[in-house]
């Protein structure tokens, strides 16, 4: 799976198209993607095919699966154009678009190549087709450092999008930028990402050496001026506990005080948990989606298995069978995903909910 894409939207045209509609619609789905294929009802083969007939109302299933899904449009690129335009904001929130010609000769990310994953989705289909993937980004095309590709591909989140803009446009100025890491995942996200510097970039090793651009990697710096951009690691794993029905702004508010008293934010969050009772709870949920983070829940047998919590209720044992369902959550994510982690924050407690707080360690 490519670049944290999971979800993919098929669009055809002609019978042609939508041959390499079906085609694809499988390649991906064997890879572990969701898909759904859409194409004019005449070259519909039925459920077997893989692709369902395009909706009356193209533009409400476009307007709901905008910033979740990926989409893939199999024709002219103007048409795709016209399909999304109603729904592009910024990179930071579209869709990944990505256009291949009915032929299968030539795929183009056309929308949120690199924050998306667009440009990785239109390598991954050009592979399946035999095509060439033409990407037009200048930071591409010129093989130069773009931090968003960087942020990316270390799971690190860009605090400030125009401070990003003008360090990509320094490096494609030719001017020399710096960057500092501060903390275990920083320094080895620079030791893992040398391939992607090119000669701009210099490797600083203390504050005093960066020069005019910066890239500091790091949870928190102080000082931060317009010619710094500060890069913090995507590595916490939240568990949570909450009362039924709470509202979502009363869940998103309790969780903002505790990660704040962390000095963490929400957009460092690698994946919410919590005891399967909660797994459609309306307001995690819908919090989940927000911040397009994994929402992952696990039975009262598996939290169980951690043992020992920094405090425990008899009254939400009573009820889930469980202790101390957010830190056991926490942990019990970190153990099946994480090499190494430490609990920051224990069961902290807000208005009608808990939440508890690891990291993970690379």
């Amino acid at each position: 799976m490519t670049g944290g894409i999971a979800k993919v939207v098929i669009f055809s045209f002609t019978e042609r198209g939508t041959k390499q509609n079906r085609y694809i619609y499988r390649k991906l789905k064997m890879q572990g993607y969701i898909c759904e294929g859409y194409a004019p009802a005449k070259y519909v083969m039925g459920e077997e095919g893989g692709v369902k007939q395009l909706p009356k109302k193209k533009e409400d299933l476009i307007r709901e699966r905008w910033g979740k899904w990926a989409f893939l449009f199999i024709g002219a690129a103007g048409i795709a154009v016209r399909y999304i335009a109603p729904y592009v904001k910024d990179k930071f929130t579209d869709s990944a678009v990505v256009v291949a010609d009915e032929a299968g000769q030539y795929v183009i990310p056309l929308l949120s190549g690199h924050v998306g994953g667009a440009a990785e989705l239109a390598d991954q289909i050009a592979n399946l087709l035999g095509a060439v993937s033409v990407h037009t980004t200048a930071t591409d095309v010129r093989k130069k450092f773009a931090a968003d590709v960087f942020a990316k591909k270390n799971a690190l989140y860009i605090t400030d999008r125009e401070a990003a803009k003008r360090i990509s446009a320094a490096v494609l100025d030719g001017e020399l930028i710096g960057i500092y890491a501060q903390g275990d995942h920083a320094e080895n996200a620079v030791k893992n990402s040398k391939e992607m510097f090119s000669d701009e970039v210099c490797i600083c090793n203390t504050i005093e050496e960066v020069m005019k651009y910066r890239v500091i990697l790091a949870d928190s710096f102080p000082a931060i001026d317009e010619n710094t951009l500060l890069l913090k690691p995507k590595n916490i794993i939240v568990g949570l506990g909450c009362r039924k029905g709470i509202s979502e702004e009363l869940l998103e508010k309790g969780l903002l005080e505790i990660l704040k008293k962390n000095h963490l934010d929400m957009n460092q969050i690698e994946a919410l948990v919590s005891i399967d009772l909660k797994k459609e709870e309306p307001a995690v949920v819908s919090l989940a989606e927000k911040y397009k983070v994994p929402f992952l829940t696990y039975s009262a047998e598996m939290l169980n298995e951690v043992e020992e919590v920094s405090s425990a209720s008899s009254f939400v044992k009573k009820i889930t069978g469980i202790d101390n369902v957010c830190e056991r959550a926490a942990v019990t994510y970190c153990k099946k995903h994480c090499e190494y982690f430490e609990l920051i924050a224990g069961k902290s407690i807000e208005t009608a909910m808990t939440a508890a707080i690891a990291r993970r360690n690379i």
